[in-house]
């Protein structure tokens, strides 16, 4: 995930030695300035001999398939540069990030959940290092729109979450949208949904043939936000949602609008959609299960195209979340893949820019492409074939041609990660109401918004 995470950045620009005054938790050194354009070093080829620690996150099929050519391309193209990778599970990494960064060997390139409660709190500690000059020399303010730099931007002292310093670049862009078996549709009789109430309906006769209608796991917690962030996008305005899910002011929680999104999902449960035990299955063994014909829809990210391609074919298809009314602008949680980073501490940043310039470059998104993921650049200019590929690269399209994407909702504030998740499992346990819910998430929210200034 994403919390693979729509916002607006101002302008990164290279404008030299920035002061910054935020310190680590328990230290008196200041978090590291922008380097000055001047001291970028681009020559990879020049460094000598490095071995850049890189951690990341890409496990799965496809995601693992292309980190893999790109190391072994970039160590040909620079052999003096030597990779030692460390991939960790998505969960994992949030787990063990914090920790190597607070210690005296930290990796030098980091995959970092880019929500305030990791790059945030990251940046607050000083523990990245902005990447200004980098973006000027090796023109990623010009490839990469503000649209998508917004995601892994923050003020330096880590209070403003979509703009100021960059401090990381991703490779992949995501939405979330729903993968239905197009085989068991058509045996239904019925066609892909056009409106809300279209898949509403395709649930009841799901249901009614004996199938699970929508497939969820979520005893890792956090996919429920992307079930949820549907629902609400379908009765809540966007710019509410991505008020609520940057921490900014102006905006709240406890609306009919919301009230409407909670009840629904609860509705959702009440009517047996979910396959029994759901929060006690995993997100993993969720949509393995979908894969191998259970279920008839999963709200799941574009992460997942390869491996659902490769073992359902032609039987699997993608779409956005429809709207309430056939036609309407398409509103889906997105954004971008998990930014990487440089660590402060790295003592190899000239190398570190070098790698992740190369493993966004032009030719990087094309390895994306023929390994089944979704590149956040050049994505137009890509050769698809036809299936799922196809649907994936069509929908991210629209999407972001209609300014649709709104983010994912735990970056809101530094604890909204652990305060969404847990009641969103209380709420599809019934044991929050959608009030109490309601009442959970505004408290987080409007605590961090009257503390953050």
């Amino acid at each position: 995930m994403k919390s693979f995470r729509s916002r607006t950045l101002i302008a990164v620009s290279a404008i030299g030695v920035l002061a910054v005054t935020a310190c680590a938790p328990g230290s008196s050194s200041p978090s590291p300035s922008a380097k000055p354009n001047a001291a970028v070093t681009t020559d990879a080829a020049k460094l000598g001999n490095v071995t850049l620690i890189v951690w990341d996150q890409e496990v799965r099929g496809g995601q693992a398939a292309q980190m893999e050519q790109l190391n072994k391309d970039f160590q040909a193209k620079y052999p003096n540069i030597k990779i030692q990778r460390v991939s960790r599970s998505f969960d994992d990494l949030k787990t063990t990030l914090r920790l190597a960064l607070s210690g005296n060997e930290a990796p030098d390139v980091v995959e970092a959940n880019n929500g305030r409660s990791d790059m945030g709190e990251f940046v607050k500690a000083g523990q990245l290092l902005p990447l200004n000059a980098y973006a000027a020399a090796y023109g990623w303010d010009r490839r990469y729109p503000e649209s998508v730099r917004q995601y892994s931007s923050y003020s330096p002292d880590g209070r403003t979450f979509g703009e100021g310093n960059l401090y990381g670049l991703p490779q992949v862009g995501e939405v979330v949208g729903i993968f239905y078996n197009a085989k068991k549709l058509a045996e239904f009789g019925l066609q892909p949904p056009k409106s809300w109430s279209d898949l509403e309906s395709a649930m009841a006769t799901a249901k009614a043939r004996g199938q699970v209608p929508m497939m969820l796991g979520n005893l890792d917690k956090w996919p429920a936000i992307h079930v949820f962030g549907t629902i609400q996008g379908r009765s809540t305005s966007p710019d509410d949602i991505k008020t609520l899910a940057f921490g900014r002011k102006g905006a709240s929680w406890k609306t009919p609008d919301n009230l409407k999104a909670a009840q629904e999902l609860v509705d959702w449960v009440d009517k047996g959609y979910f396959e029994p035990g759901f929060n006690g299955t995993g997100y993993d063994p969720a949509w393995q299960a979908f894969s191998k014909g259970k279920g008839v829809f999963l709200i799941g990210g574009t992460w997942l195209q390869a491996d659902l391609a490769k073992a359902m074919g032609s039987d699997v298809a993608f779409m956005l979340p429809p709207a309430v009314n056939a036609g309407d602008k398409p509103v889906a949680t997105g954004g971008t893949g998990l930014p990487f980073a440089i660590t402060a501490k790295s003592k190899h940043p000239d190398a570190a820019a070098a790698y992740i310039n190369f493993i966004t470059s032009e030719q990087a998104m094309k390895v994306l492409t023929n390994t089944g993921n979704l590149p956040v650049a050049d994505t137009s200019s890509q050769a698809v074939g036809g299936g799922l590929q196809k649907d994936v690269f069509t929908a991210f399209g629209d999407i972001v041609k209609a300014d649709g994407l709104v983010p994912y909702l735990d970056y809101a504030t530094p604890t909204m990660y652990d305060s969404v998740t847990a009641s969103l499992q209380d709420l599809l346990a019934k044991k929050k109401t959608p009030e109490q819910f309601l009442d959970s998430l505004q408290k987080d929210y409007g605590d961090f918004s009257t503390s953050n200034g």
